[in-house]
């Protein structure tokens, strides 16, 4: 009885040590130190890296001072070890870790000054029609 608890053992501490597959992502921008955010939750400074758990598709949203925002909907297709029936094999029975490391790079765009134009024209044709309008008489009780 003893003997068979320590083959039990001794199997769970094995199997615990068996197959898995690390996955992780590195987000890279140029210029470097831009805030990512995955899905609306924040990562940090690039360069980035973060696990994930599953493949498909995050929403990364890139942020930095004179720069514009930039949002990226990325694919992550999964490998084909992680397709049935390997996917078990990879994950329970390989006696080592498996990494999937996949790399990503951004550039960021400088933030657009508009032409004083393109602003004061609107504004002089709002300001106009604001002098046509015809404030409404006051009522007495």
């Amino acid at each position: 009885m003893r003997r068979n608890a320590v083959l039990v053992a001794v199997a769970l501490a094995a199997g615990s040590t068996l197959g898995c597959v690390d996955r992780r992502y590195v987000i890279e921008t140029e210029p470097p130190g831009a805030v990512v955010q995955r899905n609306g939750q924040a990562i940090g400074a690039t360069p980035a890296d973060d696990h994930f758990v599953y493949y498909g598709t995050y929403n990364f949203t890139i942020t930095k001072d004179g720069y514009e925002t930039k949002v990226v909907p990325q694919r992550i297709p999964a490998p084909w070890y992680q397709y049935p029936p390997f996917d078990f094999i990879t994950e329970n029975l390989i006696p080592w870790r498996i990494q999937d490391v996949r790399r990503f790079h951004y550039d960021l765009e400088p933030v657009k000054s508009p032409q004083v134009e393109q602003i004061l024209g609107p504004a002089t044709n709002l300001r106009e029609r604001g002098k046509g309008v015809q404030l409404p008489e006051p009522r007495n009780p």
